[in-house]
């Protein structure tokens, strides 16, 4: 009997110890101990300071591109990466991990608004020098992190601290300073057309992030793949009529990425397609209201639209901090409008 027990007990801690060795990635959904909300950690938990370079990243969802990630890597000064998200696991942390030195790649799952307004899950976020938006659903994000510590821990890593800040698909939804909420289920870019007003389509403004250069900017992902083209114009439309401001889109497809430097520089990487539209013109829609199909002609010139296709060494250039024109290359320029909830384009001469 004293021989089972001691085999029982040796199997026991041979178990125990096996499990403590595992890696925290693998882990799963498990809060580490004295860090509410994370869900894994590689690297050291010890905070270290590097010197950072701001950055604002916008990915359309789909696969990650490396180029951005190693782009915001260098920004970090190999410091700590911090991966926020309210749902989902932590498989960014060994994919950031192998693509370039940093102490530590953290995910924080903030999944309710204790967690988002818990002191320490700010303090992780503040002291990142990296931070990275994951997908999911955006209404998540704003149910759960609006008007709380973490928001206001984004915020300071965007214009305090200036460490390099992304985020894919929900993440890049809300990198704006208008952003389309996605509450109940995504509208599509025929329903947007046909009824701006249409109940699916709800727009905020300055009340969540603060990124520089974005106030005035509303984003869409997945562009070219779920064809969102038409809606993204239907939201500005709804902008320009409600607001009265003639706001700008960023917009990138799958698998491509918007990278934005501190001076408003930005550049694409990927390997698809990248959008910038402009609304700088007096001339507000002819058409949008309640219930309506969207018109919005202007002599077929409503919406000024600059293509870029993006590539892993990165391509284009394009000036975010003015939406100016001339400051445009790499790219092609397009003329974007609606007729009667149709959107209509051609390349600009």
């Amino acid at each position: 009997m004293r021989f089972f027990l001691s085999i029982i007990t040796l199997l026991s801690f041979s178990l125990t110890t096996w499990a403590a060795a595992l890696p925290d990635t693998v882990k799963k959904d498990k809060h580490i101990a004295g860090r509410p909300a994370s869900i894994g950690i590689i690297g050291d938990t010890a905070n270290v300071n590097t010197p950072v370079k701001a950055g604002l990243v916008m990915i359309g969802g789909g696969r990650d591109v490396d180029e951005a990630f190693k782009w915001m890597i260098d920004r970090s000064g190999g410091g700590d990466v911090v991966i926020i998200r309210a749902s989902g696991k932590d498989g960014y942390n060994p994919y950031i991990n192998g693509l370039g030195k940093v102490n530590s790649v953290e995910t924080l799952k903030i999944d309710s608004r204790a967690l988002a307004n818990n002191d320490t899950v700010a303090y992780i976020i503040r002291n990142a020098e990296m931070l990275f938006i994951a997908g999911g659903d955006q209404s998540n994000y704003m149910n759960f992190w609006r008007g709380t510590k973490t928001m206001d821990a984004i915020n300071y890593l965007l214009n305090v601290k200036h460490a390099p800040v992304g985020g894919t698909s929900a993440g890049c939804a809300i990198m704006g300073g208008i952003y389309y909420s996605g509450e109940n289920a995504s509208v599509t870019a025929e329903q947007a057309l046909a009824n701006p007003y249409n109940p699916l389509v709800k727009l905020y403004h300055d009340d969540l992030l603060h990124a520089p250069f974005l106030q005035s900017v509303i984003t869409d992902q997945h562009y070219i793949t779920r064809d969102r083209q038409g809606r993204h114009v239907a939201f500005l439309s709804r902008i320009v009529k409600d607001w009265h401001l003639f706001a700008n889109g960023i917009a990138a497809d799958e698998h491509t990425a918007v990278c934005v430097d501190e001076t408003g520089h930005a550049v694409i990487f990927g390997t698809s397609k990248a959008y910038f539209l402009l609304t700088n013109n007096p001339k507000p829609p002819e058409v949008c209201e309640p219930g309506k199909p969207l018109t919005w002609n202007n002599n077929q010139q409503a919406i000024h639209v600059y293509e870029v296709q993006g590539t892993a060494t990165g391509n284009g250039s394009f000036d975010v901090s003015s939406f100016n024109p001339t400051q445009a290359s790499g790219g092609k320029w397009q003329w974007w409008w609606v007729e009667a909830g149709k959107l209509k384009r051609q390349e600009a001469k």
